[in-house]
């Protein structure tokens, strides 16, 4: 019976395991081993909606966390110049999209974009997503009856400084409610036959949580589980850096954004206090150095006087990341390049996996470990597969990075018979089904990078008419999409700015 839970390595990792061990399994004995020599990597400051249903599992408010975080709201994933330079870019929004009434569900608008050629990408998530307008005019609002199929205890996600996020769980949450806190270098792994058997001879456990990081201390090194690279996701290093606002109140926005650049991407996320950026590259394209200056380049005006440090990563995943007496969580699991704010979510989601294996189990059998790993794998797939879209639709050709981006191979495997990678559904969105489903996000970014389930083919098909009989046939549709936007727009017209809002609910509360 498991009843002492040992997780080693902090950081938000740590202590995400640690305050939800502790509030799921009060009766458990909870310890975190924190290595006084071991700088967390910090610089995880995105989140995707997902958190939400961890932040209410654990009864944790925005009032609570969000002021000792440097927090803001995020509604949305804006991309740049991925599908070319100049592409005017597109959204991934959170919340869901609104089609009630339409002729062919989220179809309407590829029938605009056809008779309308000069339609941007960007229209389509304006056109179909009513949290668009609280994007576009950067305004932020609570009251999730003013928008339909939009909630913002559900939908709106969070950018926030990632190592204060672990020192509030540390201070406020884990050591109130019973987690033990130690302070020490694990020098010395001692193993037996079930597993790990003690660290330093001394800290033993039923069950260790790996969160070192990428040294991967108990999983990797001791335990020596294989890990698996990804070929297809191209970059292994960033430069990131901590910019000063110049005009608080406009540059504070409620999306992250995303634009590629010559050998990669660089992401910027508005915090209460400053700007978080970095550039994610491919040291196989650029040295350092070069990156450095490119993205010094990016930046602009001020640049030299910023501090930057440099991250080492590699992408992929541990063959297991439970293994015998040890699961992996976070960072020591493996890792997915930073597009699309996956590495929290992987943190939350692994935990609530966790927590459901241990949950009413008197053992943990083989199993159980091996469901564990065989969901935690498929989410992470299904994940990484989502990433790759973002590269394997590019049109850029302007760096050898880029045109390499273009010949690498993607997965198409026949051997699963129900084909549900990313990569198939949409390969099978166009060319079989003609229409993108709700669901997953792929059908925002597959549009954005022009890949569209209707087009001249898909109508040939279906007996074409002359742009002329379509516009007659689609014009109440049409009309159909304006009017609801301009309902939406007047909806929200009242609804405070982003900084505005954030002043309000958050930092103006003692």
């Amino acid at each position: 019976m498991i009843k002492n839970i040992t997780i080693v390595g902090g950081g938000s990792a740590g202590w995400m395991s640690a305050a939800t061990l502790i509030k799921c399994f009060p009766d458990k004995n909870i310890t975190l081993i924190e290595s006084p020599k071991v700088p967390t990597i910090g610089v995880g400051e995105s989140t995707l909606a997902f958190i939400n249903d961890w932040l209410m599992m654990l009864g944790i408010k925005d009032e609570d966390f969000m002021k000792a975080c440097d927090a803001t709201y995020k509604l949305s994933i804006r991309f740049e110049n991925f599908y070319k330079i100049g592409d005017k870019g597109f959204h991934y929004p959170f919340g869901d999209p609104v089609y009630s009434g339409s002729m062919a569900g989220l179809n309407d608008w590829f029938f605009k974009k056809f008779i309308y050629p000069e339609t941007p990408n960007y229209d389509y998530c304006d056109s179909v997503f009513p949290v668009m307008q609280l994007i576009n005019t950067n305004r932020l609002t609570d009251d999730s009856k003013l928008l339909p199929r939009w909630s913002f205890k559900k939908h709106a996600a969070y950018h926030f400084d990632a190592t204060k996020f672990g020192e509030w769980l540390k201070t406020h949450y884990c050591k109130p409610k019973g987690v033990k806190h130690i302070k020490a270098h694990i020098s010395s792994v001692e193993q037996d036959e079930d597993g790990i058997k003690s660290l330093n001879k001394k800290y033993k456990a039923d069950l260790f949580i790996d969160c070192t990081g990428q040294q991967s201390l108990l999983l990797g090194k001791a335990l020596k589980e294989p890990f698996n690279s990804i070929p297809y996701l191209p970059n292994n290093s960033a430069w990131a850096t901590k910019v000063p606002y110049t005009n608080k109140p406009k540059q504070i926005f409620n999306y992250t954004n995303c634009t590629a650049i010559e050998n990669g991407w660089v992401w910027k996320i508005p915090l209460w206090s400053r700007i978080g950026t970095g550039y994610v590259y491919s040291d196989k394209y650029i040295s350092d150095a070069a990156a450095l200056k490119q993205f010094k380049k990016h930046l602009g005006k001020g640049a030299d006087k910023l501090e930057f440090r440099n991250l080492k990563f590699r992408v992929g995943m541990h063959e297991n990341i439970w293994v015998k007496n040890v699961c992996a969580i976070g960072l020591s699991t493996g890792f997915i390049e930073p597009l699309e704010g996956n590495g929290l979510f992987a943190v939350h989601e692994y935990l609530n996996n966790l927590v459901r294996c241990l949950d009413q189990r008197d053992s943990i059998t083989d199993y159980i470990r091996s469901s564990f790993n065989f969901v935690c794998k498929k989410q992470t797939k299904a994940f990484t597969e989502f990433v790759g879209l973002h590269y394997a639709l590019t049109a850029r050709d302007d760096t050898p990075y880029w045109r390499d981006v273009q010949k690498r191979k993607y997965p198409f495997d026949f051997s699963n018979a129900k084909l549900d990678s990313d990569f198939q559904r949409n390969a099978l969105a166009k060319f079989e089904k003609f229409h993108y489903e709700e669901g997953s996000g792929y059908h925002c970014i597959a549009t954005g990078m022009n890949w569209y389930p209707t087009d001249v083919g898909s109508l040939v098909r279906g007996q074409f008419q002359s742009k002329g009989d379509l516009i007659i046939q689609w014009h109440t549709s049409l009309f159909r999409m304006k009017d609801l936007r301009m309902r939406w727009k007047n909806a929200i017209r009242n609804c405070e700015r982003t900084f505005h809002f954030l002043r309000r609910k958050i930092y103006e509360t003692k």
